[in-house]
């Protein structure tokens, strides 16, 4: 199934953030010796069409510091923040805690609700369950506020820099390698049941999930100053009864290239292109169906295709 919008944005906000913040290696930072706060505002706008604006600050807390170049930054980060997009709004939280600079330990969860709305001619559903009509057809049923959507997420994350072993600042190659295991809920959904999320493919439910994702990236002193390639999977921990039959258990991986501007001292830009997988079925229009009572295609199970492209902004206050 294939949707002319897609408003799956949850993750570029951090994802944006966490590249920005690798600019400064944490192993480096100065000790200021009491809380820094950091506000705020991003907005992300794909070729889907779709758009999300954003709000967090930052809070960060120096923990456990040492003197040697491992322990010296160490430091808590608590991060509020609120998000909005023609289809829902959430608030968040999330938490990073820095015990060594090339571990982070991750937390984080967020709460909402959304809406329908009419846009370019289609129905744009920001929450609502996917059930099974009369024909055997994925069908929408829900209302505006109807129901509450609530993620949660504990993960850890191992990164590098290469500048930490040879000073320089044309040496800034970095890695990152997180995972962590979610947990997702819809209040209206038995178990079970599937449900849309922001004009998603909705097939989500309620359980545990795991993600991951590899980052390797290039910083530079100049006004581009990163590049970068992310690899990001995601699968539910539980499968469905029958779920073999449409590729429940499989993995759902994305491939992105990534472009960091410089545009002011307070704002930053990033320019992402991005890859997906999809399932290949035997049903000559899939789309017509409940993703449910779809059949892999045993010989060809899965495809790569264009996702999107993503505008990033971010301005700091």
């Amino acid at each position: 199934m294939k949707k002319r919008t897609a408003l799956c944005l949850l993750l570029l906000p951090l994802f944006v953030v966490r590249l920005s913040a690798a600019q400064e290696p944490q192993a480096y930072a100065e000790d200021t010796g009491g809380i820094e706060s950091s506000p705020e505002v991003s907005l992300l706008v794909t070729n889907a069409p779709a758009v999300k604006l954003g709000f967090s600050w930052r809070f960060t807390i120096p923990f456990l510091q040492g003197e040697s170049p491992l322990t010296r930054g160490n430091n808590v980060a608590i991060t509020p923040g609120v998000e909005i997009s023609p289809v829902d709004v959430h608030l968040s939280v999330g938490a990073v805690w820095t015990p060594v600079a090339f571990l982070e330990v991750v937390a984080g969860g967020r709460v909402g609700s959304g809406w329908s709305v009419n846009l370019f001619g289609g129905d744009v559903h920001g929450i609502g369950l996917n059930i099974e009509d009369a024909d055997g057809a994925g069908m929408h049923d829900g209302r505006a506020f109807d129901g509450t959507l609530w993620h949660a997420g504990l993960g850890a994350a191992l990164q590098g820099d290469l500048s930490a072993f040879f000073p320089g600042e044309w040496n800034r190659v970095v890695f990152r390698s997180f995972h962590e295991i979610n947990r997702s809920g819809y209040s209206r959904a038995g178990s079970g049941r599937a449900w849309f999320f922001e004009n998603d493919d909705g097939e989500n439910r309620n359980g545990f999930g795991y993600r991951g994702n590899l980052l390797i990236g290039y910083f530079m002193p100049l006004r581009l100053n990163m590049v970068a390639l992310v690899a990001e999977a995601e699968r539910f921990l539980t499968v469905l009864p029958g779920g073999s039959q449409w590729g429940d258990e499989m993995f759902r991986w994305s491939f992105s290239g990534v472009l960091g501007v410089t545009i002011t001292e307070r704002l930053e830009a990033a320019l992402i292109a991005q890859l997906r997988t999809r399932r290949n079925y035997e049903t000559p229009d899939p789309g017509e169906l409940h993703f449910t009572n779809r059949v892999l295609d045993a010989g060809n199970r899965r495809s790569l295709e264009f996702h999107r492209f993503v505008l990033a902004l971010t301005y700091s206050f």
